[in-house]
């Protein structure tokens, strides 16, 4: 998290919207031989106590988690580059701006006969976004074959203990730097999800 306090904030509603909406980061926990890292989908509880996800058998972290052990999922999503020159303003230098999210706590297995609704129910949470699509189900696939391919998966959930995020959005500038800054964004950044960035950064959230 950035160490800058205008940056950061503790607001659990705000940072578990973001994490729900972006569904996707990066799992990280202290392995035996050193850290072990994995990028993979997450559904957060209707309370954002807990988030659910699975992993391949094979992967290290699997291999590694048959009890719990401390984890941290960061979520980022909407970054650039941000050039001095998009501020109007003299005597500036370059940065880069973004959101990320961490949630800490601990991963364990859960029981082999959840994995089927959890499948099911992160397929439906994306699912929904691609409406008037007609969404996707398990029973489309050949019978017999939804098993066989969940017998290479586990599934994990996360107690979550813990939320922060960093919504570095330059809300320490003059808000006509700081809307300049998100129009060249719009127009010309450098990273991913920049119209989303643009937007934050005309209007950031309050992180209070």
């Amino acid at each position: 998290m950035h160490p800058n306090p205008t940056f950061r904030t503790k607001n659990e509603a705000l940072n578990l919207d973001f994490a729900r909406k972006r569904g996707f980061g990066i799992l990280s926990i202290n392995g035996a031989a050193g850290p072990l890292v994995s990028h993979v989908p997450l559904l957060l509880s209707d309370d954002g106590a807990t988030a659910d996800f699975h992993l391949v058998r094979s992967n290290p972290i699997a291999r590694e988690v048959k009890q719990p052990v401390p984890a941290v999922f960061a979520l980022s999503g909407g970054d650039s580059y941000i050039s001095p020159d998009w501020y109007g303003i003299e005597d500036q230098v370059p940065t880069w701006n973004y959101v990320a999210v961490h949630l800490r706590g601990d991963i364990a297995p859960l029981p082999a006969d959840d994995l089927r609704g959890l499948i099911e129910a992160l397929s439906a949470h994306f699912e929904e976004r691609l409406l008037p699509k007609a969404p996707w189900l398990s029973e489309k696939m050949t019978e017999g074959l939804m098993e066989r391919m969940m017998r290479q998966i586990v599934p994990y959930r996360l107690t979550i203990a813990s939320v922060d995020g960093t919504w570095k959005l330059g809300q320490n500038k003059p808000d006509s730097a700081r809307l300049g800054a998100a129009r060249a964004v719009a127009e010309a950044g450098i990273g991913q999800e920049l119209a989303w960035l643009a937007a934050l950064m005309e209007e950031p959230p309050v992180l209070g």
